[in-house]
């Protein structure tokens, strides 16, 4: 907002378990006229991201509004990233077990090295949660998500 004006939060429609629909609510970090539904920025130098947005984005602060879709119930606070419908309508019918568990604001993806290619790309991660999810892997990676935007800001 204080760049360029524009709204400091983002929503989009995303799909989470069972592919129902919802509002995902993030800190916006690109710039207005950014593309709602576009391919998400894979490097800090990205053009549409804001100067306020690579420091929040970077230390995954972005992130931080899910909580809303978390106390709503849309989201855990572990899982597979919610993904956009128009991507989901694609998928194979392997790429749509991930579907099956509620979607997360952080997983096995976001801590990985694959962390920067699209989530799309690597659902081998999110299929790999579903088949091991429980309280002990939720909290390894809560404490490995912790570690890695401390790790990345510094």
């Amino acid at each position: 907002r204080l760049e360029d004006g524009g709204p400091v939060f983002f929503r989009q429609r995303r799909l989470g378990q069972h592919g129902r629909r919802f509002t995902l609510y993030k800190f916006r970090s690109m710039r207005v006229d950014a593309a709602k539904y576009g391919v998400s920025p894979t490097t800090s130098a990205d053009a549409r991201v804001t100067r306020i947005g690579r420091i929040i984005r970077k230390l995954s602060l972005d992130e931080l509004p899910q909580l809303i879709n978390v106390v709503r119930g849309e989201m855990r606070l572990v899982g597979p990233r919610p993904e956009m419908p128009f991507i989901c309508s694609r998928y194979t019918p392997h790429q749509r077990q991930r579907l099956l568990v509620p979607p997360g604001v952080t997983g096995l993806w976001q801590i990985s090295p694959h962390r920067n290619a699209p989530i799309h790309d690597h659902v081998e991660y999110d299929l790999a949660y579903a088949n091991s999810r429980g309280p002990i892997l939720d909290v390894a990676v809560m404490i490995a998500t912790v570690l890695s935007a401390l790790k990345s800001g510094f």
